[in-house]
């Protein structure tokens, strides 16, 4: 049955050129049809991401599963987050209402309005930033708390790179009547980026840590039928931490002086923690060599970085052009001094890991091989 579509959410759809009728759970285009030459590009990308992470956790499953926990919780929390905003009938009459609407791409769920390559974003991002932080030893060295705070902070920076390029490329388009989108960098809320890109990766990252890494720096990694019920708690309590933490960040959503104070100590607290670590960490594990070297960080991070330096440079003459925060074309723009931190950010992080060179000692669970 076909879903109802809220005025909002059609009015959106309108704008990125598709309808609001179509009633189908899986719907497949040709990507060489899609609105912008860039958008089967980063499809492409993020199913690449997803895939390698993938395929790297499952490499070392047996003696480290660290990452397939990692990827089969990003998962989840992509869908636990990502499904509830995308059937537009679902929050429409709610305090949520209709947040924002995704163009259409070349595989689309939930009546066309999830796309897949949203799905694999996180496996994809937060495998990454998972890596750079574990390959720091900062978990080692500061704990579960302070390590997900690091993973938090380095998802946001790899994050902001595509979240502030998205709306220009028509990949999406943000309601900008809605208050919850409110305050804003360029066209991108501010409230979407900590909850979704910091404050939620950080729990996946610090559940992941507390049941299944500590169990393999000890020697005795989880089997099969532990991490059976180890993964599912993590894609549960993810999402209701991600949630309990974003709770102030709702609550002053018609408030705009506390709205402000509330993600500005959010942010403040995860990059004034998370900068000095990763820098002191880093120079140690430069020192003394890594116990966990990322060929995925090495081979998705330059990827990643790579495609987006492309990506951003065809569309910076239009983003020169813009008027008012809008191009010529009619898109909203980002937040580019923002989306540039992000990027050298995220850029130092990639090159810092690449280069580490592992220990001569293995780690204890590479003592099992």
């Amino acid at each position: 049955m076909m879903r109802a579509c809220p005025a909002d959410f059609a009015r959106l759809a309108g704008y990125l050129g598709f309808s609001c009728d179509d009633d189908s759970w899986v719907k497949l285009r040709n990507p060489l049809t899609l609105a912008h030459w860039t958008m089967p590009v980063v499809e492409l990308l993020m199913l690449i991401g997803a895939a390698l992470a993938l395929a790297y956790a499952l490499r070392r499953v047996r003696r480290d599963p660290t990452g397939i926990a990692i990827w089969l919780a990003s998962l989840v929390y992509a869908l636990v987050t990502e499904l509830p905003r995308h059937p537009p009938d679902l929050f429409a009459g709610t305090r949520l209402g209709v947040m924002m609407v995704h163009n259409v791409f070349s595989v689309d769920f939930v009546d066309g309005r999830l796309p897949l390559y949203i799905v694999a974003l996180y496996p994809a991002t937060i495998t990454l930033a998972y890596d750079i932080v574990r390959a720091t030893g900062v978990f080692e060295r500061r704990g579960a708390v302070v390590g997900a705070i690091c993973v938090g902070f380095v998802h946001g920076c790899v994050y902001g790179v595509f979240d502030h390029l998205g709306p220009q490329l028509r990949w999406w388009v943000w309601n900008s009547a809605n208050p919850l989108n409110h305050p804003t960098l360029g066209c991108v809320p501010v409230s979407s980026w900590v909850s979704l890109a910091v404050v939620g990766p950080a729990a996946v990252a610090f559940l992941v840590h507390v049941l299944v890494e500590r169990r393999v720096a000890a020697g005795t990694p989880p089997g099969l039928l532990s991490l059976a019920w180890r993964i599912p708690v993590i894609s549960v309590l993810a999402p209701v931490i991600m949630g309990v933490l974003s709770l102030p960040t709702l609550l002053s959503a018609h408030h705009s002086a506390m709205q402000y104070a509330v993600l500005g100590v959010e942010v403040a607290v995860f990059t004034f923690v998370a900068v000095p670590v990763l820098i002191q960490d880093w120079r140690i594990t430069r020192r003394v060599g890594t116990q966990h070297p990322s060929q995925y960080v090495r081979v998705f991070g330059v990827l990643y970085l790579l495609t987006f330096t492309v990506l951003w440079l065809t569309a910076l003459p239009d983003f020169a052009g813009a008027i008012d925060g809008v191009t010529g074309a009619g898109t909203p723009t980002g937040n580019l001094p923002c989306a540039a931190v992000c990027f050298v950010i995220a850029g130092y992080c990639v090159a810092g890991v690449s280069t580490l060179k592992p220990t001569t000692a293995p780690a204890p669970q590479e003592a099992l091989h």
